[in-house]
């Protein structure tokens, strides 16, 4: 009789070295190569004979956002049918969850439009793309009945070709309605006829997780290469407008931290200060991790224990609400767009500011399980309003630190729905009674 063979198991096999360094490592090794090469390659005052190898330097990064642009509009597509599929949402509770989501949301895009408007740190210093790079985008007007017309695609193919977010997340959203209304009917009436479905879903989820962990793991690459030409052709002054990317980015966190306290302050039964309190270890869970997804136990506990918050409540927000509540990620998303048009020389007037809202909004939804969701959804509000997704890179340059901030700040949006759900009785007034 003829054994099968053996396969040997992957969690035995150990990695590469290359592997076990950390992301975050990794870019900083690539930064300082980089800046390096870019020295070497004259640093502001290239030699005509070098400047076709220094333009070469950029193909990996464009490679990469390319690979990012093709990822991105079939992963939000299944994460969230996944996401419909996979959570639970109750009736009456998930309708006030649904609205502080998306109040939350969009409070967060407009302070980070705000500040991108004033400050406008695409402005400072050099100028980071070079002229000559710079394809002008498409200009339009305000035109909200078109903005409606243009949801609703020609086809369900359609968005995917043409990374239209609005329409793709109409198909998601329409399809993971229904699909999640036939699971409740299913399940009330005994029936697990919906279980082959939720599987593909869930593993066409990992198996398009699986292909963006390999893009992710260029992104050094991509950050060497665009680093080196941009010092080589350009030196450091351009670098300036980064550091006020930064600085501007720092501040709209800051902002919208101080709204969720404010919001706290007015509607629950939470001190503010308790609630930071009870909270460090949650920020700070999710600040080390840059993941909302691993900090989610902490969460919930800290919401329990130590800031005292019925389970109810704090189920909901933690680990309901976390998978469409990403404020800081779309704040981000929104501020991003604004600086790289302020730094290509371009205004992006009302409509395409409007646009940008909606689009950021929505390319947040069911993005919470995907790693460096903002990196992949951020082609997709860059791609609605024209701006050139190869500059994406240049970001990444700083994401690595901006991204465990507003990862912070996406786990006390969570908290703050949670609480707000709470209601203005604390849980002790409330067993008294």
């Amino acid at each position: 009789m003829n054994q099968p063979e053996s396969i040997p198991s992957s969690e035995t096999k150990p990695r590469p070295w290359w592997q076990r360094i950390p992301l975050t490592v990794q870019i900083l090794i690539a930064l300082v190569l980089a800046v390096a090469l870019g020295i070497l390659l004259g640093g502001g005052n290239p030699s005509a004979a070098n400047k076709d190898f220094i333009n070469g330097l950029a193909t990996p990064a464009d490679l990469v956002l390319k690979a990012l642009r093709a990822l991105a509009t079939p992963l939000i597509l299944v994460a969230v049918l996944h996401t419909f599929m996979t959570t639970h949402i109750p009736g009456t509770a998930g309708r006030k969850l649904a609205l502080l989501l998306i109040t939350n949301t969009t409070v967060a895009i407009l302070i980070g439009l705000l500040v991108a408007n004033v400050l406008r740190p695409g402005t400072w210093g050099g100028q980071l793309i070079p002229p000559g790079d710079v394809q002008a985008s498409p200009q339009s007007n305000l035109d909200p009945w078109g903005l409606i017309k243009d949801a609703v695609p020609d086809s369900i193919l359609r968005p995917l070709v043409d990374n239209n977010v609005i329409q793709l997340i109409v198909i998601a959203l329409s399809l993971g309605i229904v699909l999640r209304a036939i699971k409740s009917e299913m399940v009330a009436q005994g029936k697990t006829e919906y279980k082959p479905i939720e599987d593909i879903i869930g593993v066409l989820f990992d198996a398009v997780i699986r292909v963006l962990n390999w893009v992710i793991a260029l992104v050094p690459l991509a950050v060497f290469g665009i680093v080196s030409k941009t010092v080589a052709l350009q030196g450091f002054a351009p670098f300036q407008s980064l550091f006020a990317f930064i600085v501007a980015v720092l501040l709209a966190l800051i902002l919208q931290a101080c709204y969720y306290l404010t919001r706290v302050k007015l509607e629950s039964w939470v001190n503010p200060i308790n609630f930071l309190k009870g909270g460090a270890d949650a920020f700070l869970t999710a600040f080390s991790t840059s993941s909302s997804g691993a900090t989610m136990p902490v969460t919930f506990e800290v919401l329990q224990e130590k800031i005292g918050l019925r389970e109810s409540s704090a189920a909901l927000g933690a680990l309901v609400g976390a998978n469409f509540n990403n404020d800081g990620t779309a704040l981000y998303e929104a501020m991003s767009a604004l600086f790289i048009s302020q730094v290509l020389g371009q205004h992006l007037n009302l409509a395409q500011q409007l646009i940008v809202i909606l689009t950021s909004i929505f390319a947040s939804v069911g993005a919470a399980n995907i790693p460096n969701a903002g990196l992949v959804t951020m082609t997709l509000v860059f791609t609605s309003v024209g701006l050139p997704t190869q500059y994406i890179a240049v970001l990444v340059t700083v994401d690595w630190f901006l991204d465990r901030c507003r990862t912070a700040i996406n786990v006390m949006g969570d908290m703050t729905v949670s609480t707000l759900l709470d209601g203005k009785k604390p849980k002790s007034q409330e067993l008294e009674n």
